[in-house]
C-alpha cells in the first residue's frame, strides 16, 4: 500500500486535543473507525478521500462528517483509542513489583507482534503525512509526548526518583524506546530472514536500553 496523491477537499485544522484516556468512544464511532481502517488499507492514507472513507462505512458523506470532519480528526480518534489501551497497560506495569521487567515484556510483545492487519503500514503513512501537514504532526507529537510520560513514570518508580528527575535523566532512553517500537511497526516484511534478524536486533536494543536504566548508578 503506497501513499497516493489525489485531489480532495482541504484538510481542516484539527481541534485542540483534550484527551481523556479513560473515556471510551461510543460504539458507532468505533465501528466507523474500523471501516476507515479498511479504506486506508486499500487505498492508503493520502489516497483514500473522505468520500471513500464514508463509503467504506456504508454512510453518506454528510453523515460521516458529523463524526469525523477531517482526516486530522480521524487520526485524533485513532490516537485517543490507542492511548486509552496503552494507559491501561502502563498502569498494570506501574502496579507490578518489577516495572522494568514488565516494560520489557510489553515492548517485546509489541515488537514481535509485528505488522498486524496493516497497522504498521497505516502508521507509516500517517507519519509521512505528519511531515507535510502541521495538524497531523501536532497530533502524532502529542501521542509521542504522552508515551514518553508513561515511560518516565515507570523509570521514576523503578529508580525511586521524582518524575521530573527521571525525565531529566532518562529522556534519551524513553525517546529511543519510542523510536524502536515505531520502527518495528513500519519495517517491510518482504524478506522473512532479514525481518527476523531485524526483530532480534530491535529486541536486543530494547533490552540494552532498559538495562541502562536498571543498572544506572544514581550516585554517578
Amino acid at each position: 500500500m503506497n501513499i497516493h496523491s489525489q485531489t480532495e477537499e482541504p484538510m481542516t485544522a484539527a481541534p485542540p486535543l483534550h484527551l481523556t484516556h479513560a473515556q471510551s468512544m461510543d460504539q458507532r464511532s468505533a465501528e466507523i473507525l474500523e471501516g476507515v481502517r479498511r479504506a486506508f488499507a486499500e487505498k492508503g492514507f493520502d489516497g483514500a478521500s473522505m468520500q471513500d472513507l464514508a463509503r467504506s462505512c456504508g454512510m453518506s458523506v454528510g453523515n460521516f462528517y458529523r463524526y469525523f470532519p477531517s482526516k486530522a480528526a480521524i487520526v485524533a480518534a485513532l490516537i485517543l483509542r490507542d492511548l486509552a489501551e496503552m494507559e491501561a497497560t502502563f498502569r498494570e506495569i506501574l502496579r507490578s513489583p518489577d516495572p522494568l521487567s514488565g516494560l520489557r515484556a510489553t515492548i517485546n510483545a509489541r515488537i514481535m507482534q509485528g505488522d498486524c492487519e496493516g497497522e504498521g503500514q497505516l502508521w507509516a503513512e500517517i507519519t509521512a503525512a505528519a511531515l507535510r501537514k502541521a495538524e497531523i504532526s501536532a497530533i502524532t507529537t502529542h501521542m509521542e509526548h504522552e508515551i514518553i510520560g508513561y515511560l518516565t513514570s515507570i523509570f521514576a518508580k523503578a529508580k525511586n526518583l521524582t518524575e521530573a528527575d527521571a525525565r531529566e535523566r532518562y529522556y534519551p532512553q524513553a525517546m529511543l524506546l519510542v523510536m524502536l517500537v515505531k520502527a518495528s511497526a513500519m519495517h517491510p516484511a518482504e524478506n522473512p530472514r532479514a525481518q527476523q534478524r531485524l526483530t532480534d536486533l530491535l529486541l536486543h536494543t530494547v533490552a540494552r536500553t532498559i538495562d541502562d536504566v536498571a543498572n544506572d548508578d544514581l550516585k554517578g
